[in-house]
């Protein structure tokens, strides 16, 4: 669980945006503090407006840089002038709005509030199915707050779920520590039944997005898992695998629960069956024993996979946790590695949105977006914007064929058909 403090300037949207954040973050278990000081991490959430504002922005940049041990800078100026940043040497992660709370777990499972209730958040509905974890990773504090998974029985989620859809969710996000090992807890994975259930047994139209999912958890069903997203439309197509590293040495030194070969062995077989899907993962850059030779694999597995949707977060120290105690690598070397490859994220994602320009996905409305627009999902999960929203109807949970028109880099921009 980390500290944070976030920083907001400019426009209504940008706070919007900035509470949008802090709300993902509450529900990972983080918590905030006013001092930057006394934070893990530091969010700045910027404005481009003019000049003069600019220049606020790079010299607050630099000062929260001093004051906190990490700085994400999102917001207009960082998505439109990231590079300003870069050449004044500040020291940040660059990161769009809604890649800010996966950041700043460093790695480790969603820690969500006590207990396992649903929440429904305008037309989405959050369904936490089990609590806690099976791995030990060496690095991760939320073991300690979540212990080991303890799985509520499969109807009961099902029932969870219909009570969300007849609230009005039409989007029901599965999540968990773990969601590739509800039911381990029980003798036996369940978590390919619960998906089929609630997507069969639950009228109405609706989408589900399926959670974190260590790669360990999912091994062994991932045949029987990916047939259910083959039968349903009703699931998006998207499934988050967060490998950490491309080095079996460093996922060992991780104590992760799997190898490079059993995440290629999954995502094959997505590949074989998925026309269309997008693959998220996460990679922590500058671990302990990470040599120049292991970052070198964890590239070119990306390169191999070439995700979607991807966190790269810079290793930082969690305190009573294994990895607290090793010997860390320089802040310099965390940078430039961390630079390449979040340079190589961003060419594979705009390749991956620039590939849809001229087609037509059925999307979900999931909310309002800046100004007159709307923040919609296709298929797949991917993001597609819809500006001029009021003058065609459109609100969240409405469901619409768009077509694809252009993309700035993580996100693409459509039009109703």
């Amino acid at each position: 669980m980390a500290r944070y403090h976030i920083e907001t300037y400019g426009c209504t949207s940008n706070r919007g945006e900035s509470r949008a954040i802090e709300s993902a973050l509450r529900d990972a278990g983080h918590y905030r503090v006013e001092e930057p000081e006394e934070a893990d991490v530091a969010i700045m959430n910027t404005c481009t407006v003019v000049e003069k504002t600019e220049r606020n922005m790079l010299r607050r940049a630099k000062e929260l840089e001093e004051e906190t041990a990490d700085l994400i800078i999102t917001g207009c100026m960082a998505l439109a002038q990231g590079e300003e940043f870069h050449e004044e040497d500040v020291d940040a992660q660059i990161l769009h709005w809604d890649d800010v709370p996966s950041a700043v777990t460093n790695g480790e499972c969603p820690t969500p509030g006590p207990g396992t209730e649903p929440v429904l958040d305008g037309v989405v509905g959050i369904l936490p199915i089990a609590r806690g974890c099976m791995s030990n990773c060496s690095y991760c504090i939320t073991k300690f707050a979540t212990g080991r998974v303890d799985s509520p029985p499969v109807e009961e989620n099902v029932e969870k779920a219909r009570a969300l859809v007849h609230a009005g969710a039409k989007e029901i996000r599965i999540t968990g520590q773990d969601t590739g090992v509800y039911g381990w807890d029980k003798g036996d994975r369940k978590l390919p039944e619960l998906l089929d259930r609630i997507c069969s047994e639950i009228e109405g139209d609706f989408r589900v997005r399926l959670g974190m999912a260590n790669p360990g958890g999912i091994h062994g069903i991932h045949e029987e898992l990916v047939e259910v997203f083959d039968r349903h439309d009703k699931l998006y197509n998207f499934i988050h695998l967060p490998v950490q590293s491309g080095s079996d040495t460093v996922l060992e030194a991780m104590r992760r629960q799997h190898r490079v070969d059993k995440f290629v062995e999954i995502v094959e077989t997505f590949d074989e069956t998925l026309d269309y899907w997008t693959l998220s993962t996460d990679f922590i850059v500058g671990f302990p024993t990470e040599t120049e030779a292991d970052h070198e694999q964890s590239m070119a597995l990306f390169r191999e996979v070439r995700p979607e949707k991807v966190n790269v977060t810079r290793f930082s120290k969690r305190p009573g946790t294994d990895a607290a105690d090793m010997k860390g690598l320089g802040g310099t070397v965390k940078k430039e590695r961390s630079k390449e490859m979040s340079e190589l994220k961003m060419d594979i994602v705009a390749e991956a949105y620039e590939s849809m320009i001229g087609e037509t996905h059925r999307v979900m409305v999931v909310r309002e977006g800046t100004g007159d627009s709307v923040k919609c999902r296709d298929e797949a999960y991917r993001q597609i914007i819809v500006q001029n929203a009021s003058e065609h109807g459109i609100e969240p949970g409405d469901f619409l064929d768009v077509e694809v028109t252009s993309h700035q880099t993580v996100y693409a921009f459509g039009k109703p058909v």
